[in-house]
């Protein structure tokens, strides 16, 4: 049996819908107190409303992680609802589509500014409320896209999703005289919101690829999130868990078919 985390507080950054909400509503079930973050508010209230009642308290407090005031205001409102910060999920994130010959500026700089540097700021400010926990934890939210694997079209995701975990190794470091463990989940392909829209056979496709052969569940990520947050992983840090059902294992399709 694990430690119960109830009456903590955890702060889910793009926790209004997807992996996010996923975890946040794992830790909400967990009996933690949470804070779900997100640039529309009306989203936001909706899945705090939605999440509550579950066990433990949860609100929406919206900003744009790209922008340290917001990332500070964020850190301050979420301890002073509910007296401190343990659990910082960093888990906002874009994704948008596009090949690198077609690829603008504006799309790398959008990208990076919301998925690495949301990232890093959004730490940055949670650190004196982490620190005074005595139990902070750190899980960022990374994919198996970039740091194992790739795909056309998110040259530019791929490279933030590196990015997340080159940043890892180092704030691990610096953050663990403070008592802070920092880590990552590496998702692969999840179920959630879009996916019906493209169809049967484009799901059937992905699910192919899988050796469990279906896609994750976001509380299935959310699970991995929760044992990172837990006393009992208290000296784990500077780790990545992948969450893929086994993707990315085979080295060609024929490798499932084989079996």
């Amino acid at each position: 049996m694990f430690t119960p985390i109830a009456g903590r507080t955890v702060l889910v950054t793009g926790g209004t819908k997807g992996i996010g909400k996923g975890i946040a509503g794992v830790f909400a079930r967990a009996g933690a107190n949470v804070v779900v973050n997100g640039r529309d508010a009306a989203t936001g209230e909706a899945a705090a409303g939605q999440l509550s009642g579950q066990g433990g308290e949860v609100a929406y407090i919206g900003g744009d992680v790209s922008r340290a005031a917001d990332c500070e205001r964020l850190a301050a409102q979420t301890a002073e609802r509910f007296g401190g910060i343990d659990v910082v999920c960093a888990n906002a994130g874009v994704f948008p589509d596009v090949k690198l010959a077609d690829m603008t500026e504006q799309d790398i700089d959008s990208i990076f500014a919301t998925n690495v540097k949301g990232c890093m700021l959004t730490v940055k400010a949670c650190i004196p409320h982490l620190e005074r926990s005595g139990h902070g934890r750190v899980i960022l939210t990374s994919s198996i896209t970039g740091p194992i694997t790739g795909f056309p079209g998110w040259s530019h995701y791929g490279a933030t999703k590196a990015a997340q975990l080159g940043f890892l190794r180092t704030a691990c470091i610096e953050l663990a005289p403070r008592g802070i463990t920092v880590n990552a989940v590496m998702p692969g392909n999840v179920v959630s919101e879009g996916l019906d829209e493209l169809g049967d056979e484009y799901r059937a496709s992905m699910e192919a690829s899988i050796p469990l052969g279906r896609l994750g569940e976001v509380e299935e990520i959310g699970a991995a999130a929760l044992f990172l947050a837990t006393d009992e992983a208290g000296y784990i840090t500077g780790q990545t868990i992948v969450v893929d059902g086994g993707q990315t294992l085979p080295e060609s399709l024929a490798a499932l078919q084989a079996v």
